[in-house]
Parts: structure tokens; sequence; C-alpha cells
């Protein structure tokens, strides 16, 4: 789970010492050179074709090119395309299946797990994959000084995996317990060792600093479908297949089809319509409020809209909890439950899905999506949009509302400021109406939408800020997003990085996501998660919207189009253009 402000495949300086077995490459043979392909399971349609260009548009620039540092979608779609995992999800059935790791398995201690990967597999600059990359790139993920994801994810009690190489083409990762949902955290992107390795024998933030959106592109080797040719800021992002991909469709013919990925970068959502409506983009992930204009348009646009369910995603409000940011009285305010719960009733969620999202939505009470119906609590109570519901509570915790301003029991008049990225027209609108609800309750909410980049430099660097809106990607597993969750996660947003967790229930929470860490039984799983959203109901971190629905639009004249979880559709390795190039 990411923050969204949507890897395209799949992500607190630790005092503990990682325990790494000695590494047994010295003196070993090369790889292999025999070539192990992949067959995609999905890239089965006789018609498909080689060659053309493929369009897409995003609304942000990309922060950084390294995977390891990236913590939004605008940087992990924007290299999503150049790297690969040991496994990849399915994106049709949610089963993790073979990706760098063409075979693995697990020992009757159920946490050791040996991988061995596949043969014949290149890097962009023609250099064999081996061990040594996987070894490297755990290195990275837990070197003193960085800030990578990957380290919160594979950290469990904390303790940290242990690996070593077994030789050129096997790695074995021991778990300090068992992890029954280890396999969905094996995904994470593998990184070049001789093209990184020098920033990282810098220590830790300096690997963070490499492969900056200043690299040139061609820098960026990766194992993935395309290599990246091109990054013009503000403009655009330009792909090339590469032709040693180690996957096939099922006639036995590399994959991808596509000969050019280009990824147009516009000001926002409204500007990424117009783009597609005028025929310059391939896909447009439409706004719900819009699937009935589209679906009238889909002949004379020559475009299909699909129709999905809610996604994994939520939208949310969320209040900064860390001292390092916020001060009083506002750290108070926003760390007193009754405060955030009395906040729960002045959120007008069914005006937000007319208004915002023209019914193409469901009002949310939780951290997960009723897209997720293996693990969404259906028992969560709602908050329902009573305005004098909210003052009441709001007086017996002691604010009291004298004429048209709201006080703390200090005398303190209860001001915030509200942001968002400026970018998203969604969240602008839903700020908008956030705002005047609790201008009714005697707040004054300063509304300051930001850029996105801008946006998460507070959010990530300097911790300042008061109240923002925000959305999350979300997964089948919730406990694959443990970083957003436990209290000493890096993405934890109310409170990121606590040594200790600064309440009982935040404790709790840690100890649920240990619990389902260790689970293999999913109904077991599943009762630890609907205590975790009941307790997010309880104390009100976030305060969430809604859980959109999908409508993807794409253009007939891409072949392949299938529709998986979550409201994904085909992998861009499948998709081809029929009739060849663009």
């Amino acid at each position: 789970m990411s923050r969204s402000l949507g890897v395209r495949r799949r992500l607190a300086l630790l005092t503990a010492v990682v325990l790494m077995w000695p590494a047994a490459l010295a003196g070993a043979a090369p790889a292999a050179e025999v070539f192990s392909p992949k067959v995609h399971p999905d890239a089965d349609d006789p018609a498909a074709v080689h060659g053309g260009a493929y369009v897409t548009g995003v609304i942000s620039d990309p922060k950084t090119f390294n995977l390891q540092a990236a913590q939004e979608t605008s940087s992990t779609e924007a290299v999503g395309l150049l790297f690969d995992g040991l496994v990849e999800m399915n994106f049709r059935t949610g089963e993790i299946e073979p990706a760098l790791a063409e075979s693995w398995t697990l020992a009757d201690d159920r946490g050791t797990w040996t991988f061995r990967l596949r043969r014949g597999v290149k890097w962009h600059d023609g250099r064999p994959f081996t061990a040594a990359d996987v070894d490297f790139t755990l290195r990275a993920a837990f070197a003193p000084g960085g800030v990578s994801s990957e380290r919160d994810v594979l950290t469990f009690d904390g303790k940290p995996v242990r690996w070593r190489v077994v030789d050129p083409l096997t790695i074995q990762i021991v778990m300090p317990k068992p992890i029954g949902f280890f396999l969905r955290l094996a995904g994470i992107a593998i990184l070049p060792k001789h093209k990184l390795e020098a920033a990282l024998a810098q220590g830790g933030a300096a690997f963070i600093r490499a492969w900056g959106v200043n690299t040139p592109p061609r820098e960026l080797v990766g194992t993935g479908p395309y290599r990246m040719m091109q990054y013009v800021p503000g403009q655009r992002l330009s792909y090339a297949r590469w032709t040693e991909y180690w996957k096939t469709d099922k006639q036995g013919r590399k994959l991808p089809y596509f000969d050019r990925v280009v990824t147009v970068i516009v000001p926002n959502l409204e500007a990424l319509r117009l783009r597609f409506m005028a025929r310059e983009t391939d896909i447009y992930a439409a706004r719900p409020r819009e699937y009935a204009d589209l679906k009238a348009k889909e002949r004379e646009g020559a475009f299909t809209v699909i129709d999905g369910r809610e996604g994994y995603g939520s939208e949310l409000l969320v209040f900064n909890q860390n001292p390092a940011g916020v001060t009083d009285p506002k750290l108070t305010w926003f760390r007193d439950t009754r405060f955030r719960r009395a906040l729960q009733h002045a959120i007008d969620r069914d005006g937000i899905v007319a208004q915002v999202y023209g019914g193409r939505a469901t009002p949310a009470y939780g951290p997960i999506s009723r897209g997720n119906t293996v693990y969404y609590n259906q028992s969560l109570p709602a908050f329902p949009y009573d305005l004098a519901r909210a003052e009441r509570q709001l007086a017996e915790a002691g604010y009291v509302k004298s004429g048209d301003r709201l006080r703390d029991g200090a005398g303190n008049a209860v001001a915030f400021t509200l942001t968002t990225n400026s970018e998203n027209n969604d969240r602008v609108a839903i700020g908008n109406i956030v705002r005047q609800d609790l201008v009714k309750l005697g707040i004054r909410v300063t509304f300051a939408p930001e850029a996105f980049n801008s946006l998460v430099a507070r959010l990530d660097g300097s911790r300042k800020w008061e109240t923002m809106i925000m959305g999350l990607t979300g997964s089948i597993e919730p406990g694959t997003g443990r970083n957003v969750w436990v209290s000493s996660g890096s993405i934890n947003m109310w409170h990121p990085g606590q040594k200790k967790p600064s309440a009982a229930w935040e404790a709790e929470i840690d100890q649920l996501f240990e619990q389902v860490a260790t689970e293999f039984d999913q109904n077991k799983r599943k009762a630890a998660y609907h205590r975790w959203q009941q307790i997010m109901s309880e104390q009100s971190p976030m305060l969430f919207f809604t859980n959109p629905k999908s409508q993807v639009a794409v253009r007939n004249t891409i072949g392949s189009v299938k529709t998986g979880l979550g409201g994904a559709i085909s992998p861009t390795e499948i998709l081809y253009r029929r009739g060849g190039g663009r």
C-alpha cells in the first residue's frame, strides 16, 4: 500500500543489526546462459502484434527514480515498467506467480524460503541478473541512514529478515519467525548491483540520493519490459521496448508488444480527460462522475469504458499527531479522540458521493475498501452526517461554541489549515465540502491545496502540516502495507517513525500487524484485520470519505484488454495496438 496523490506491479532508522550469512560468490561460475522464459498466463491473444506506441498520462512529475526512496505513486509509476521482483501478483486472480524467481520452496520450519532464480535474465545493459543483485537490493534496504519502505515491511518484531546467496542462481531468505504472507512481500523491485554498488558503499543516505530525477534516463538499468529513454519535466516520460525481456506470450513470441510507451505529464485530472477525448492518449482512469457521459460517447470516441466496482483505494482526511510537525494547542486537539470522532459526523459522505463521484462511490468508515471482499469488516459503525450531533460531542469533550467560533477548554479558537494535492480536482472538491461543514461548527479552516511534490516533501521531510486530504492505494492483503499502519512505519501519516507507540491503541495495532504476519490461517488473519478496522473506527486518526468505483476508458485500438481485481486492467506488457503502429 502506498500513498496516492495509484510500483505499476508491486512497497525510523532501525538500531537492530542486520544478520547475513557470508555471500557465496567468490570464485563462482557465471550464471548459465540458458534462457528460461516465463509464459505470461494472460498473453493468449493470437491476434497480438508487435509495434506501435502506447500513450498514457499522469498529473505529477516523479520525485525520484530510485524505487527504494519512492513513497508516492508519481515516482513508483514512473519507473514501474523498468523493474521486476522475485514474484508478482496475477492481476486477475490475485495469486502469487513466479517472476525473477522461477520457483521457490518453504522449509519445514515455515520460515526459510529458498528462491531459484530464472536463467538467462539480463539487465538492460546486457549484464546477467544473478543472486548478487538480490543480495545487493536487500543490503540497500537495510543500509543505515536509508529510508527504504522495504525495511519496514521486511522487519518483524524489530528483527529484519536474514539472507544468504547459495549460488549465482539461488538465494535463501530466512524470516525471524514464520510469516504467513511473505510471498506477497517478495515482489520488491530488484536493483542492479553493478550500477548502484558505488552509491551504497557511501552509506544509506547516499544510496537514497542516487538515481534522482536528474539522472540521465539511459543510466537507469532494470530487468523490466521497457527502458526509460527520455524525461522532460512537466511534459513526458518516454520508454522503449526491451527486446531481451524474459516473458513470452503463449505463442512463444517475446513480450512486450509495444515498441514505445509515452507518459504525458499534465497539470490536473481535467487535462488528462481532455487529452484522452482529443485522442492523444490511449487510456484514461476516468473519475466516477464522468462514467455516464463517457458511456454515451463511446461510439463517437472509439473507446470503451469498463464498468468496475470499488477499487482497493480510499480517500481520507488525516490529522498530524506528530510533535515534530505541529504544536499546541493544535497538537492537543488532533490527539483528542473525542475531537476526531466528533468531526466524523461533520463529513457529508453521501454528499461527496453524489457531488464529487456522481453516485459511483460508496461511503467509507474504515481503512479497507468494500472492494476487498475478503477482509472488509461489514460490522463497522457508520458515522451519519449530523452537525448537531458533532456539536454535542464537541461540547461533551470540552469544546464550546460561542457565536460563530468554536473554542477549546482553554479559550483557544479552533482553527487549522487543510491541504491536498492541487492537481487532483476531486480532492480539491472534497476539501471545499469539508471546509464548509467544519466552518458551520465554528472551526476556522484555511483550505490551501498545493503541488503534489511539495505536499509529499512536507509529509516525508519537514513534517510541518496540520490536516491533509490524501489517498491510499490498497492491496488484497492489508498486512503488506504495514509501513502505513504500525507506529514505527516510515509512511504512517499521523505519527511516523515512533520508537515506541504513543498510545495504547497504536500499540494494539502494532501487535495485530505482528499477529497477521505470522498467521498462515486466512480466517485468523481476517479476525485480526477486523479488530484493526474497529480500532481505526473507534480512534479515528483518519476520517475516511469514500471508496470510489473504477471506470477505465480504453481506446478500441488497444488489444488484450482484460479486467482484474481492484479495478486493474491488463499489464502494459501484454497490451498491443491492433493493426500495428501509431
